[in-house]
């Protein structure tokens, strides 16, 4: 047998599941739903130690011992003979929102479960295993043990918020439904102490393991459960004066129509597309940890392919194969269902940002456009005006080429009015600072405004043809916009708006690069070929050579490897199940008919042309169905009470864990991006405020790279600002088959820099002594007089008055003194609640008689005169000791 022992991060309760490895073919897994302590785990493998030795008192001989550790189950999986169990043994701590780890698999083990004495093995065993491990489970798969990684910020706050009546009717059904005996042991004696828990189910789209947890799901307790999501996270501080604002990007990719580029494009027959990826770019105060009394805000935005039945056929070897509509479907039947998809999650309105081509010489990206123009008008005859798809159809190619046209000026507009139209998430009311300083802007935002803040209906879906460069760079934007009213939001600047080149907007670029990046790898096989600098037209020379190596390694990936990777997601997701007797996965001609359900069998209930939403969801817009207090979605809650002293519920021990000792190497292991250490210029006098516009190489990571070299640093932010402006490109390179034409344009000049000159030389040190020593323009940002103008000390000496006077007032009389030449004059009026209000004196705030006690009872606690315990003091402290040790 195999004994796995699952424990909580303070070590203080256990879990134990029972595998039996006796049988060839078939998964028994025993949890007997107990939850042990320390004590009581060490007794019962003691016991199973000494029950297992092959001969009585012999230690050499042990029966028990320790295969591996691991830090969560990914799940069961089994190919043609018995089955495997998945685990993480590695793990890299990404994010952290409100107290609630986000980490990456960096290292899983598959062991395989029958003994060896019962293994039944068969030939194909090997190659399909091999296939399995194919899908890296070390790459941008991430999971948490406490937050609800497959589903929103918002909905995850809005379920939190859930009348407290509902959840009271729920436990008593939940508890009916657990026969954990020992679970719930303690609470009713307590009156009033139980805290309520909620636990919902995850949003199966975007969980990576559904089908490897299948076989267990009902068998083992819902802790051992632990879902994986894959995509993209990342995390960086934005330091405004000392204040921690963390920006965090989740990725989360369906594991719905999964694959590669060419082999999946378009929809299948369940409204689910190919690529869809939704990201969330989360700001929160990072001062304040928890979710009820910290400041929290979200923005969700969707990209995903064109939702019709269309194809590219790769057999012709062409880097740019004829995209070809593969089924008529004149009711926009798969387009309905996919929007039907959205409407339920997101709520409306619904906005699309078509990025394809509308111009071209030979007909291409044109047909999808044309197709989804005609699904979107079909759609919106049925549905209320007020609740109509949205669809802005933008030629980005086009534009880009143009020398007369701005490409994110543009984008800028598009994304103020796509914001303005769904709002966004954030859990706190309107600040002060708001109402004190209106935005015309802020009154025109749309959303949904509640007591508790705003919340985002309605969401923007991006495309073009591979929704990779352009769609990447047009988020960015949408989200760069969004980014400027969250932190609006949170008081943290005076105006919904941020430039670029700015340290904030860089640190935000970066974030999205590296997510552009992260999803271009696993959907084309490279990395992006065109940044946002590209489409700036800043970007230096050296980029156009590194986008041609992107193209030729895409289109690498594409034509040779992307049919392996396509099988190994086919295998890992459950879409393909091996059976003897069935043929094998690298048989099939095609996986169409593992995607496409109706190819096998004919649906029972057919969907209408008319009313094509799901019953219920008109009823709730512009909010969404998922996030409405209903029946139908409350019997996806799971609703625990908890002892109010639990060490599961108490975030600071979580967080902090006072109970264990600390390694800086654990507790310092999420190294984020930090705006003032890799962003802001390194020299004295710069003001510090993220929001400042910067000169285009004046970076922290610029200065940083010479730093050994003072002197040189300051010659090189010199040429930046003397250098004349590069020359403006006229065409972006059209080496992408993501943005290329067949009508393409010569490339103009590229833009290039000054290359700075270095003052210091190796064979000569003394004769640039002068030269080290920096002018007083460059340290402070003024130059320095040596005397003062008499105008400038005659306003230090009337400044100097003006303090004496307000330091010699009589308070008595409120008059000042007689020998002030400015008597009767000024006359100073305290602006501070406090009744004396200068330098020298302030007059303490009054302490109440219990804070008197407590403080008294605390120094005389210091000294060894200890009070005597009350009852609640023996009460609270008993069930501190039955909570952490019985």
């Amino acid at each position: 047998r195999y004994f796995l022992v699952g424990s909580n991060p303070a070590e203080t309760k256990y879990r134990v599941l029972k595998i039996d490895r006796t049988e060839p073919k078939d998964l028994v897994i025993i949890d007997d739903k107990h939850v042990y302590t320390q004590q009581e785990v060490r007794e019962l493998l003691g016991r199973l130690d000494l029950g297992n030795r092959t001969k009585m008192g012999q230690k050499g001989s042990s029966g028990l011992s320790r295969a591996v550790s691991a830090f969560g189950i990914v799940g069961f999986v089994r190919f043609l003979e018995g089955y495997y169990i998945v685990l993480i043994t590695k793990r890299r701590k990404m994010a952290d929102i409100g107290g609630h780890a986000i980490y990456k698999i960096e290292d899983t083990n598959m062991i395989y479960i029958p003994n060896d004495s019962v293994r039944v093995s068969h030939p194909d065993e090997a190659r399909y295993l091999r296939i399995f491990q194919n899908v890296d489970l070390s790459s941008n798969f991430y999971f948490s043990y406490s937050y609800d990684l497959s589903h929103s910020l918002q909905y995850n706050l809005t379920v939190l918020r859930m009348p407290l009546e509902i959840l009271k009717t729920e436990t008593t059904q939940t508890r009916q439904e657990s026969f954990d005996i020992f679970e719930d042991e303690g609470l009713s004696t307590q009156g009033g102490s139980g805290v309520f828990g909620i636990c919902s189910k995850p949003y199966k789209k975007y969980v990576w393991n559904a089908k490897l947890l299948e076989a267990v799901r009902s068998a083992v307790h819902r802790d051992w459960l632990l879902y994986i999501i894959h995509g993209f996270c990342g995390q960086s501080k934005l330091l405004i004066y000392g204040r921690p604002i963390y920006v965090t990007l989740i990725a989360r990719r369906s594991s719905k129509f999964a694959g590669t580029r060419f082999l999946k494009r378009g929809a299948n027959c369940e409204g689910d597309v190919a690529n869809e990826v939704e990201t969330e770019q989360i700001l929160y105060d990072a001062s304040v940890m928890s979710f009820s009394a910290g400041s929290y805000s979200s923005y969700v935005q969707v990209r995903g392919s064109v939702p019709l039945y269309w194809s590219q056929d790769i057999s012709t070897m062409m880097p740019k194969p004829p995209i070809t509509l593969d089924q008529a479907d004149p009711y926009a039947h798969v387009a309905a269902l996919h929007f039907d998809q959205m409407l339920q999650r997101f709520g409306s309105p619904i906005i699309i940002l078509n990025l394809v081509k509308e111009r071209e010489k030979r007909k291409h990206e044109r047909i999808l456009s044309e197709e989804l123009v005609a699904a979107v008008t079909y759609l919106n005859q049925f549905l209320p005006p007020e609740h109509a798809i949205i669809y802005i159809p933008w030629d980005m190619a086009k534009y880009t080429k143009s020398k007369l046209c701005n490409v994110l000026d543009r984008l800028n507009v598009i994304a103020e009015s796509v914001v303005k139209k769904t709002g966004f998430f954030v859990n706190r009311p309107d600040s002060y600072c708001s109402i004190l300083r209106p935005d015309e802007k802020w009154n025109e935002l749309g959303g949904c405004v509640v007591s508790t803040g705003r919340l985002q209906t309605g969401v923007l879906r991006t495309n073009c043809v591979d929704c990779l460069d352009r769609t990447n760079t047009a988020q960015f934007m949408v989200g760069k916009c969004a980014l400027a009213y969250q932190l609006y939001s949170l008081g943290l600047i005076d105006k919904p708006n941020l430039q670029f080149d700015t340290d904030a907007v860089r640190l935000f670029e970066e974030l999205y690069e590296d997510h552009g990046d992260t999803l271009s790898l696993q959907y084309g096989g490279s990395q992006l070929v065109h940044r946002v600098k590209t489409y700036r037209k800043i970007a230096p020379w050296t980029q156009h050579s590194k986008d041609i190596m992107q193209t030729l390694s895409r289109y690498y990936s594409n034509a040779f490897s992307d049919a392996d990777r396509q099988d190994s997601i086919n295998l890992f997701l459950g879409v393909f199940k091996p059976a003897e007797g069935k043929p094998h996965l690298w048989e099939l001609p095609t996986d169409f008919y593992l995607h496409h359900k109706n190819t096998l069998s004919l649906s029972q209930t057919r969907q209408s042309y008319t009313y094509w939403w799901t019953t219920g969801v008109l009823k709730h817009l512009p909010l969404p169905f998922d996030e409405v207090t209903c029946a139908e979605n409350r019997r996806k809650l799971t609703v625990k009470k908890f002892h109010k002293y639990e060490e599961e519920i108490d975030i600071h021990n979580e967080f902090f864990r006072p109970y264990e000792l600390s390694s800086f190497d654990e507790t310092f292991c999420l190294a984020m991006t930090n705006s003032t250490r890799d962003f802001m210029p390194k020299n004295v006098g710069i003001d510090p405020s993220p929001f400042t516009v910067r000169k285009p190489d004046e970076t922290g990571k610029s200065v940083l790279g010479n730093k050994n070299n003072r002197e040189e640093t300051v010659l090189q932010r010199k040429t930046a600002a003397s250098a004349p402006p590069p020359p403006s490109e006229e065409a972006v390179s059209s080496s992408s088959e993501d943005d290329s034409g067949t009508d393409k344009e010569d490339e103009g000049a590229v833009s290039q820099r000054s290359t700075p000159v270095k003052v210091t030389d190796t064979g000569d040190n003394t004769k640039i002594t002068e030269n080290v020593v920096q002018a007083t323009k460059d340290v402070y940002g003024v130059n320095l007089s040596d005397i003062p103008s008499e105008d400038d000390l005659a306003i230090y000496a009337r400044f100097v008055q003006l303090g004496q006077s307000q330091h010699k007032q009589d308070k008595g009389s409120q008059q000042f003194c007689s020998k002030c030449p400015l008597d009767k004059v000024i006359n100073l009026i305290p602006i501070s609640s406090f009744s004396q209000d200068n330098i020298y004196e302030v007059q303490p705030p009054r302490a109440d008689r219990k804070s008197i006690e407590i403080f008294h009872a605390h120094i005389q606690a210091g000294r060894g005169n200890m009070q005597p315990l009350g009852r609640d003091d023996f009460l609270m402290y008993r069930e501190y000791i039955r909570n952490r040790y019985m």
